[in-house]
């Protein structure tokens, strides 16, 4: 029989994680024909996870609980989850509900017809329409200026075969765009659409500034547009302030009594191109600390215990 490998990331998911538990079993009881376990990362929760995890664990020795040290980021905890399965298919589902369980039958059947990575695309959402706007608005962007595809509304929700896990092992990455690799390593694939379903209790752990790092990852993993545009927009507005000298000058000789120059336009051009200046020394300081976290190679995540792996 095949094994399934189900994980599932979560912190501070008191109120989800035993629903998930037992949608996802549920589920799988109708698939016949597969052994499946599902692996639950923590990624240091501070309220009453653990507990119920331990719980769960106790009971059903299909559940594998990995419990980390601290909190490493939604980046690096998932990733770190999928690397620890080992079964011939593995499916990632977060724990808030959002992603609906039901779906995996779709996904294993899909896996069964020979693709090597079946996806979820949230193709409309009940969540707040302006956040899903900006999402859409982002993908569309990444899109548009990545050297290569990529997939649009897509979150890690899927299946991914055995034979793509072990080529990410070997990528030793450590703050890895999970998202980007699907489509980089080039595994074939197909796409399964879904709705996704409101949020309905605890509260989203995604705040602005997490949103932002696996954006800018997205870009500096896939785009070198932003350094071309310093590039480009230096050279722009070089020749511009260039053309503008020339204007200020022949209109100084041709009225030189009447006319004025004026501290204004000082003040604004330097303000202009200070800021200007600015948000490309931060553009190019995201690169280099992508390339800073690569040199250190610090591990993915460091586990304070393991639950379930020997049985």
């Amino acid at each position: 029989m095949k094994l399934i490998s189900i994980v599932t990331p979560c912190f501070n998911e008191e109120e989800n994680i035993r629903e998930l538990y037992e949608s996802v079993k549920n589920v799988m009881l109708e698939v016949p024909g597969y052994r499946y376990e599902h692996i639950i990362i923590d990624n240091c929760s501070t309220d009453g996870t653990v507990a119920i995890l331990r719980e769960i664990s106790l009971v059903d020795k299909r559940v594998k609980v990995i419990l980390n040290a601290r909190n490493f980021g939604w980046i690096r905890s998932p990733y770190y989850g999928i690397l620890q399965a080992n079964g011939d298919a593995v499916i990632m589902i977060v724990s808030d509900l959002q992603e609906p369980p039901e779906i995996i039958k779709q996904f294993i059947s899909k896996w069964e017809e020979g693709y090597k990575i079946v996806i979820g695309i949230k193709n409309q959402s009940k969540e707040n329409q302006l956040i899903f706007f900006f999402r859409k608005l982002y993908y569309r962007t990444l899109e548009k200026f990545s050297e290569g595809e990529q997939v649009k509304n897509f979150t890690g929700f899927g299946l991914y075969d055995k034979t793509f896990i072990n080529e990410l092992k070997k990528l030793e990455d450590p703050y890895p765009y999970f998202r980007g690799l699907i489509v980089e390593l080039g595994f074939k694939r197909t796409e399964i659409q879904f709705v996704q379903p409101v949020r309905i209790q605890g509260k989203s752990k995604s705040n602005l500034y997490a949103l932002y790092d696996l954006a800018m990852l997205g870009f500096v993993n896939h785009s070198k547009l932003p350094l071309r545009l310093a590039s480009i927009i230096g050279f722009s507005i070089g020749a511009l302030s260039l053309l503008v000298a020339l204007v200020y000058f022949v209109y100084k000789l041709v009225f030189w009594n009447s006319f004025s120059l004026g501290t204004a336009p000082i003040v604004i051009g330097l303000f202009f191109f200070s800021s200007i200046q600015l948000f490309f020394i931060g553009v190019i300081g995201e690169y280099i600390g992508a390339i800073y976290t690569q040199v250190r190679k610090r591990p993915l995540v460091i586990e304070r215990e393991r639950i379930n792996f020997d049985e």
